[in-house]
């Protein structure tokens, strides 16, 4: 109901406000500030010869100034078109995938899928006396405070389902 009366208000008289704003002058622009850069070199010739003048005492100066440069050593490429690799990360396949090709197939070692977490912590919550902190880590490649951390902060949830009686309601 609002969005109506809003919208009579708007557009009310809308083509004479539109015809007034558009017969309306235009702004005149703000007025130039008398001493501009150009107008003050025009007026002084002195001026621009201190800008064209040398000053010896500074030219020394600069002359004094020594810049030594040097380039990085070539280095020399062969072996063909082979590129050795800085850092080789050491990987690992996952222990899980029910998408197929969407699935993350490799994973750097100390690192998990989300799929894997979450079976993990499944795991640990369904059976904590067989799968300890100790087993996960050795199991998923992981170091064991990061393992400790994640079973303490990280709970998977629970779904519990209540019967649809007027009761439960």
């Amino acid at each position: 109901m609002g969005g109506r009366l809003t919208r009579v208000f708007r557009t009310f008289n809308v083509e004479s406000r539109a015809r007034r704003e558009i017969s309306k002058e235009k702004p005149t622009p703000a007025p130039r500030h008398p001493t501009s850069r150009l107008d003050k070199l025009a007026d002084h010739p002195e001026v621009q010869e201190e800008i064209y003048r040398k000053d010896d005492r500074l030219l020394t100066l600069l002359k004094d100034v020594y810049v030594e440069s040097r380039d990085p050593p070539a280095q020399v490429k062969g072996g063909g078109g082979e590129h050795l690799p800085c850092k080789q990360e050491e990987k690992r396949l996952t222990k899980l995938g029910h998408l197929g090709d969407l699935d993350v197939k490799k994973v750097p070692k100390g690192k998990i899928s989300i799929v894997e977490a979450l079976t993990l912590l499944n795991n640990h919550k369904l059976h904590p006396q067989i799968w300890t902190a100790e087993k996960i880590a050795v199991e998923y490649s992981l170091e064991l405070k990061d393992v400790n951390s994640l079973l303490e902060f990280f709970i998977p949830f629970a779904v519990q389902e209540f019967p649809k009686t007027k009761k439960a309601i």
